[in-house]
């Protein structure tokens, strides 16, 4: 009995994720095609020109704005932004410094705290309940 190893393969907007980039400005052929794991290795390893230029200029997706301006997705849309942005109006939002980005950096980091803080507790009841 011989088996045939299926290439696995995702859709394009889970390829796009995994990469980190905005589908719907990555070329036609990307986003209609299907991307199999080895072609999404090779663009990771071997990015092409259009996937540096994205990386590096935009539009960027949520996850990523949110990453350069140092708030959540949620924080995000509590200050307004909703749209993908490029690098240069991320830059330009970090330069205005708005109340809201104040606001929500300063919440992010009291979430990184606590989160910090409930991982050190319960490493510690861990270690507690193995001495006794």
């Amino acid at each position: 009995m011989t088996s045939h190893q299926n290439t696995q393969t995702m859709k394009p907007a889970t390829a796009a994720k995994k990469l980190g980039v905005y589908l719907e400005a990555t070329p036609a052929d990307f986003q209609e095609g299907v991307v199999s794991r080895a072609e999404l290795t090779e663009l990771q390893a071997n990015p092409p020109a259009w996937l540096q230029e994205l990386r590096a200029n935009g539009p960027h997706p949520r996850p990523v704005v949110a990453n350069k301006l140092g708030v959540s997705i949620a924080g995000l849309a509590r200050g307004g932004i909703t749209e993908p942005l490029t690098t240069e109006q991320i830059e330009a939002i970090k330069q205005e410094l708005p109340e809201w980005l104040k606001k929500e950096r300063a919440t992010q980091s009291e979430v990184r705290k606590e989160t910090v803080r409930i991982k050190e507790r319960d490493a510690e009841r861990a270690r507690r309940s193995q001495d006794a």
